[in-house]
């Protein structure tokens, strides 16, 4: 396993341009392949990618706000304090590995956004308390548990179809209710499965000797929060202005409000969570732990950092998404899968399908845009479970995430480590972790 994924860290530290460079690269690619396998003139491609490069603005902010309320939350005070206790019981390198990995696999299977920052300032402090370790390692495993966010409580594809007025409902003829999906008994072996070999799996790659790398101290400093403003630091004035940048009534004022209403919202309609649920319960509790309303729009300013790539590079995806839907590109390459299935194989084929589109398109909610038109009809026809249509689309995109650099561009934010650095390891991981995925759908 050490040598497999020595084998691959040097593949990707020669091969593997940084993400923004990557993403240009396969816009390029989608834009050659649209005319010559389609038959599509420059022209319409050109218009493909126009008229979709600014389609997920709304769901980049959805995801931007989970980035920045998992970050606030997770730098809060009692939920650090709980990070230094967990990483104190690690005393080897090996046991850091084991926790860090089974830490991030739970915390991302309860909110990506949340897993994703909480496993980079968990590995960050173990890294600190555990001489030895290898912290590029370390950040890495923080990014391998992201495989349970698609089947756990903030998984876009399961909670998308769950809502009401999604692409699919009509082609499905109804909801896909999450009894099916996240809380299906496949789904449960997967996650399961999951947490279990994820941190075996890392302790068995892990860097030994000649293959630690040393890091810069500066990388491990602590971005401490300042809960007072700077017109309190300069002249010790308590104005209004500094009472209210520092009011605790405030925050838990607001705080309950927001409590009022996802307990009204869950009363009214139902345990439904999606995405926007998520971000205001994670808002609402973030704001409630910081005390301050400074103090957390200071952690949210840090948290904001960890945004800058989904910014930039949200837009050439919906781009590359738009190229693939209109050109037809994406129902070529799904039906390429589905022609060769059968009800036993299709949800493999559908993973495999998924596995292959996330290059193009990272994104759970897009792979639901550009797959469900073709692969949840072709389930039907065949008489495979709508849920496990859903979920065999959602685990492609999580799975393929080791080969895709995208998501992990918060969590190496968070580290001040390049992509280079981590992805080898995650590359070795895609394998593994495919065939838990491939068991799970095929025979649960």
């Amino acid at each position: 396993m050490r040598t497999l994924s020595n084998f691959f860290t040097a593949l990707v530290q020669r091969f593997l341009p940084n993400p923004f460079v990557f993403a240009l690269l396969l816009t390029l690619i989608l834009f050659v392949s649209g005319i010559v396998f389609t038959h599509h003139s420059p022209i319409d491609m050109v218009n493909f990618w126009g008229s979709g490069f600014w389609n997920l603005l709304a769901f980049a902010m959805q995801m931007s706000l989970v980035i920045v309320t998992g970050h606030a939350l997770a730098s809060s005070p009692l939920v650090k304090k709980w990070l230094r206790i967990i990483a104190g019981l690690a005393k080897t390198p090996g046991q850091g590995v084991i926790l860090v990995t089974l830490g991030a696999s739970i915390a991302c299977f309860i909110n990506w956004g949340f897993g994703l920052i909480v496993g980079a300032l968990f590995a960050k402090e173990v890294a600190k308390r555990v001489p030895g370790t290898d912290y590029r390692f370390l950040i890495a495993c923080a990014y391998i548990g992201f495989l349970t966010w698609h089947g756990g409580l903030s998984g876009s594809i399961p909670l998308e179809a769950a809502t009401p007025g999604n692409p699919m409902e009509k082609t499905v003829g109804g909801l896909i209710p999450l009894s099916k999906t996240i809380f299906a008994n496949y789904n449960i072996f997967i996650t399961v499965a999951l947490l279990i070999v994820l941190p075996i799996m890392t302790r068995l790659m892990m860097p030994r000797g000649k293959d630690i790398v040393g890091i810069d101290p500066k990388l491990l400093d602590e971005d401490e929060t300042k809960e007072t403003s700077k017109t309190a630091e300069s002249s010790g004035e308590k104005t209004f202005a500094v009472r209210m940048e520092n009011s605790r009534i405030l925050c838990i004022i607001i705080s309950l409000l927001g409590y009022s209403y996802l307990i009204y919202y869950f009363i009214t309609k139902g345990f439904n969570i999606d995405i926007n649920t998520v971000n205001l319960l994670f808002f609402t509790t973030g704001l409630l732990l910081h005390g301050t309303p400074i103090s957390y729009m200071n952690a949210v300013s840090n948290g904001v950092k960890g945004t800058a790539g989904i910014l930039i590079q949200f837009p050439f995806y919906a781009g590359i998404q738009g190229m693939m839907e209109l050109s037809g590109l994406g129902g070529m390459l799904t039906n390429a899968f589905i022609s060769i299935s059968t009800h036993a194989t299709f949800p493999f084929f559908a993973f495999l399908s998924s596995g292959v589109v996330n290059f193009f398109v990272p994104s759970g909610g897009g792979h639901w845009v550009v797959q469900g038109p073709f692969i949840m009809p072709a389930a039907k026809q065949l008489g495979v479970d709508p849920g496990v249509a859903a979920m065999s689309i959602a685990y492609g995109e999580a799975w393929m995430n080791m080969a895709q650099p995208f998501w992990a561009l918060p969590a190496l934010a968070i580290a001040g480590l390049g992509v280079r650095d981590i992805m080898g390891y995650c590359v070795t991981t895609l394998i593994v972790s495919g065939i838990i995925f491939a068991i799970g759908i095929s025979f649960f």
